[in-house]
């Protein structure tokens, strides 16, 4: 099988390549590509060096799959040329998630909204991807009416620039900056761009994508993304009111089933989710589940998960992984 890897040499690509070979891809053709000026560089992968190419040489090679980490423009001018010769895109990129006609998968949820004439499949949001896994499940039992969450979101959600910039203050040291101000032992409410109606367009995908995801126009969705000085892992502070009634024992039995969820939740010996813990790992770790005491039918959790696997790599080789099975591959 042939896989091309779009964005081969960034943050998230050097990320899914790793994803690939634990998931047993390290016998598959890679082709890695990037822009003109990584074109020619060496990556390793599955213990073999490969040679960057072209995103031109590599639609020539009408790779199966290809998946892309490059950013939107990227994908929207390659995708479709991918698609022409047969391949089917999982792009990681916000370019196609409010597409109608774009299927926006989470496997554990969704992977059914995948048509066999589908070429081109959105990957989620990293912030988007772990909430939803925790909040399916229990929108099919009781219906949510509406969610409030605030995002403490870690830099390298924004790249490896980012990172450089935390580690550069942190030493006192001059750097490039990507922020519009100190990361280091500071907190920034702004994630993404501000758009007419004062939301950030981070915030702005947590509504339309769980939307879609959770095929529900009706769930109100209400998000301030914040920006921490953590290198990876996401954090949620998540408050979910529902249609109807729940009960707690029953809840937190339909969260230790949802595949990928991962309970922890014992406040009496400290132990909650935290970056630290969900580092290097693909599931999504929930706890400090509790009643919302200020007014009935709701709850109250906290949502951690690594942004650069299931947020991102994880997320788009299971997306693949479901289709080979789906489609006999």
């Amino acid at each position: 099988m042939k896989i091309a890897l779009v964005g081969a040499t960034g943050l998230v690509g050097s990320v899914m390549r790793k994803v690939l070979e634990e998931r047993g891809f390290q016998h598959a053709e890679l082709i890695p590509a990037a822009s003109e000026k990584s074109v020619g560089k060496k990556i390793t992968f599955a213990g073999k060096e490969l040679t960057i190419v072209s995103v031109a040489d590599a639609i020539a090679a009408k790779p199966t799959f290809a998946i892309f980490s490059a950013g939107s423009s990227a994908s929207l001018k390659y995708a479709p040329q991918f698609a022409k010769v047969g391949c089917t895109v999982i792009d990681n990129s916000s370019a196609w998630r409010n597409n109608e006609e774009i299927p926006l998968v989470v496997p554990e949820i969704n992977i059914d909204s995948v048509k066999p004439e589908d070429h081109i499949i959105a990957n989620p949001n990293c912030s988007t991807i772990q909430m939803v896994l925790a909040l399916a499940p229990l929108h099919q039992k009781y219906t949510i009416r509406r969610v409030v969450v605030s995002t403490y979101q870690s830099v390298t959600g924004t790249g490896m620039k980012a990172v450089q910039q935390l580690l550069a203050e942190r030493e006192n040291k001059p750097c490039e900056k990507v922020y519009p101000y100190e990361i280091d032992l500071n907190v920034l409410p702004h994630g993404g761009n501000f758009e007419p109606n004062g939301y950030t367009s981070e915030e702005m995908k947590l509504l339309n994508e769980t939307r879609k995801i959770l095929s529900d126009k009706k769930i109100n969705v209400t998000a301030t993304v914040v920006r921490v000085p953590v290198i990876g892992g996401h954090s949620e502070s998540v408050n979910v009111e529902f249609e109807h009634e729940y009960d707690m024992m029953e809840l937190l039995e339909l969260l230790q089933k949802m595949p990928g969820i991962k309970l922890l939740d014992n406040p009496d010996q400290n132990e909650y989710p935290m970056p630290r813990f969900a580092k290097d790992k693909d599931e999504v770790f929930v706890g400090r589940i509790r009643r919302d005491e200020s007014q009935p039918k709701t709850l109250n959790m906290w949502i951690v998960a690594d942004n650069l696997r299931k947020g991102a790599a994880t997320n788009a080789i299971q997306i693949m992984e479901k289709l080979i099975e789906k489609r006999g591959l």
